[in-house]
């Protein structure tokens, strides 16, 4: 805010014009009082004073600027959260020397980690799906309130479970000095017998007892293919051109989806140690995070399912997900059914 150098078009203010509209101001946008409490002082009409900063603005007398942090883009973040009907929405800007076939920028894990602490309150549970960028946002996390934390799916091989998705819940459970319980179990069994088995086993029951109770989920999305989606990976090349052949765009939490968000080989599941869809659904906060050029369209097919509430993103990601046909987008706030 400037008072007399404020430009060549305020000058066309007199000397108490000025004065008296910087003083408005300042007791407006830095003291906090209302237009009445303003015009009560200077003892004019609220109309007045509304006018006076009105013309302020004007004339450049006051300036005002919105300042986030340079990784963050506003005005794509308010844009896509608009557009898909999304609780929360952030976009991070992407590398400079990101590769077109590169995983989810790190910095998208630090951004929900941050977001996270202001998304769980004290005595909520948090849910932890199986992701690399749920992996980078356990380890960045340095605050979060009391609260357990529970794994939402198995591992994407039991014998590294140690560097991830459970060390993930440990982490999380450390910083928030509540209860953890992983799941010492690969997320893909061979059949469903196995993994029935493995659902009655004390841990991870005990584990699945949590679902119903988790308050805010952190989950991973993949497009279907190669190093970009857990579950294709695992399968053999015969079950990967049969999910193909049934349209499967994108994967998350061991659940896929076409690119319209209706789930698609629902089979999948039964051979799965994971969190099952409508619990997804019934969860208050779901918070995806997923970003790159390679995963927009994913991104695009999971929004559409209405599983997930809020997204963390880069502007690869968005800017395709906001120039996309909206042909047959749904809001997600409005859960919609993935099996419709």
């Amino acid at each position: 805010m400037s008072g007399i150098s404020a430009g060549r078009s305020a000058m066309r203010m007199g000397p108490a014009e000025l004065v008296q509209a910087a003083a408005m101001a300042r007791r407006f946008y830095l003291e906090g009082k209302s237009k009445i409490q303003i015009a009560e002082e200077f003892g004019v009409s609220r109309f007045k004073v509304a006018r006076v900063l009105e013309t302020a603005l004007e004339r450049d007398l006051v300036r005002i600027e919105i300042r986030v942090p340079a990784e963050l883009d506003a005005e794509r973040s308010d844009a896509l959260r608009a557009r898909y009907g999304l609780r929360h929405a952030v976009v991070v800007e992407s590398p400079a020397e990101e590769q077109d076939d590169a995983a989810d920028p790190e910095n998208l894990g630090e951004v929900a980690a941050d977001l996270l602490g202001e998304l769980v309150n004290e005595g909520d549970v948090l849910g932890l799906a199986w992701g690399r960028s749920t992996i980078h946002m356990a380890a960045a996390l340095d605050r979060l309130p009391p609260c357990t934390v529970v794994q939402l799916t198995g591992v994407y091989d039991a014998g590294t479970a140690e560097r991830g998705s459970v060390e993930a819940v440990r982490r999380a459970a450390q910083v928030s000095g509540g209860e953890a319980h992983p799941i010492y179990a690969p997320m893909l069994l061979p059949d469903p017998a196995t993994a029935a088995a493995l659902r009655h086993q004390t841990g991870i029951a005990r584990a699945f007892e949590y679902f119903d109770k988790v308050t805010v989920a952190a989950v991973s999305i993949g497009s279907w293919e190669p190093g970009i989606s857990t579950v294709h990976d695992m399968l053999s090349d015969e079950e990967r051109a049969h999910y193909a052949s049934l349209g499967v765009a994108a994967e998350m939490s061991a659940h896929l989806f076409d690119s319209d968000g209706r789930r698609v080989g629902r089979d999948l599941g039964e051979r799965c140690i994971t969190v099952e869809a409508d619990r997804l659904r019934r969860i208050a906060e779901v918070v995806a995070i997923a970003g790159g050029q390679r995963k927009a369209a994913a991104i695009g097919a999971v929004l559409r399912s209405g599983l997930v509430t809020s997204l963390v993103t880069d502007t690869a990601a968005a800017d395709y997900l906001l120039t996309e046909s909206p042909a047959g987008q749904r809001p997600a706030l409005e859960r919609a059914d993935p099996d419709a």
